[in-house]
This record gives C-alpha cells, sequence and structure tokens, in this order.
C-alpha cells in the first residue's frame, strides 16, 4: 500500500461522519449541476480527468464511511478500472481525478475526503433525520389519537386530557407493551389514577371514576 499524502496525522481533521453513517436506501446522489458547469476542474480539466473525477464521486457513496476514498493510487487506480502508473501521471496534473480530495483521519485510518462530497452527504444526512422526525412525529400522533379513542370507553373526561393520555402512552411505552390490550389499557389507566392522587398527595389507590 503506497500512502498518497506525507502529511502529519496531527494536522489532518477528524472526518465527521463514521461507518454508522449510511445512506444504503439512497440510489442517487445531489450534484450541484450549475456549481460543476461553472467549476475550475469542469473547465480546466481534460475529458478523461473529468470523467475518473466523477467516478471517484459515485466510488466514494459506497465506501465506510461514505464520501472517503482509500489513500491510495494503487487501489484507487483498480477501483477506476484504469493502468496504475497512467492514473499517477494524471495525478500529478493540477486538475488531475484527484483534484481537491484531502486526506483526513477516519478513525485510525488516514482516508481521502472532498469537501463538496462532504457538504451532499451531510446536507442529505440531515434531511433524513428531518424527515424521520416528522415520520415519528406522525406516528406518535396517530398512536394518541388511537389511545385517546381507546381511552374514552373507559371514561370520557380521561380522554379528553391531553396530559393523561401522553402519561399513559409513555407509560405503556415504558413498560415495553407492544399489543395494548384491555388489560394493558387498565392497568395503565390505574397507574395514572395512582400517579394524579400522589401529585394530589392524596396517596395511590384512587379508582377511575375519581379522574373527572
Amino acid at each position: 500500500m503506497r500512502p498518497l499524502h506525507a502529511v502529519p496525522t496531527g494536522e489532518m481533521e477528524q472526518y465527521p461522519l463514521t461507518v454508522e453513517d449510511r445512506l444504503d436506501s439512497h440510489y442517487f446522489m445531489a450534484w450541484e449541476r450549475r456549481r460543476w458547469l461553472n467549476s475550475d476542474m469542469r473547465l480546466r480539466g481534460t475529458p478523461e480527468c473529468r470523467a475518473l473525477f466523477f467516478d471517484l464521486i459515485n466510488i466514494a457513496y459506497d465506501q465506510a464511511p461514505v464520501g472517503t476514498l482509500p489513500n491510495d493510487l494503487e487501489l484507487l487506480a483498480r477501483l477506476l478500472m484504469v493502468d496504475h502508473s497512467h492514473f499517477q501521471q494524471l495525478c500529478r496534473l493540477e486538475y488531475g481525478p484527484l483534484h481537491k480530495w484531502y486526506p483526513v483521519m477516519c478513525g485510525s485510518e488516514i482516508r481521502l475526503a472532498h469537501p463538496m462530497v462532504l457538504r451532499s452527504l451531510q446536507d442529505a444526512i440531515a434531511r433524513r433525520e428531518d424527515n424521520r422526525a416528522k415520520n415519528e412525529a406522525a406516528n406518535a400522533a396517530k398512536r394518541l389519537q388511537r389511545l385517546r379513542i381507546t381511552v374514552s370507553g373507559y371514561h370520557k373526561d380521561l380522554a379528553a386530557n391531553d396530559a393523561a393520555v401522553r402519561w399513559i402512552d409513555e407509560w405503556l411505552q415504558k413498560e415495553g407493551c407492544e399489543y395494548r390490550s384491555a388489560s394493558w389499557l387498565e392497568r395503565a389507566i390505574s397507574a395514572w389514577a395512582d400517579h394524579s392522587f400522589m401529585l394530589a398527595g392524596k396517596g395511590p389507590g384512587g379508582t377511575v371514576s375519581r379522574l373527572s
């Protein structure tokens, strides 16, 4: 293995993504078309270098950590399916296939990263987390609504109490309830009764009929 850059590891930045940060469900990548069309790499690089540069970006999306490349010219040449010696010559060009790729620390390993690739990945991960949060919020709202309807069959006033319904929902989740059967709901309502009377300083043992 031949290192691509002789840079002291103490001077390298730590890559912000880890092997746990994956985008396996993404079969596409965001591409800033106008930025690319006006970039120095496209305007000054040879057609061959531009093609290999683009291939390396695609390859990086399937690497671990995502968005990085091996710090080895021979391995990169094999990944690109090009002659190693020829690839080395191209990389000596100012606008070669590794234009603006730079060494970073990935844990204890030195790999290569590119600012544009990293930015697009961070945006994609942020969007994924936003979508996940929205889905979780929507699922929670549906779960609470179903619970409210079920609780109303036991006690209408209790079902109208938002704090009570949320407390019961949290209690069921903490208890590991996977299927909210009648027995689970009755236990949860009883737990809320004890909790509400404890808050009121009356001690446990309250009945459902007193939760109005």
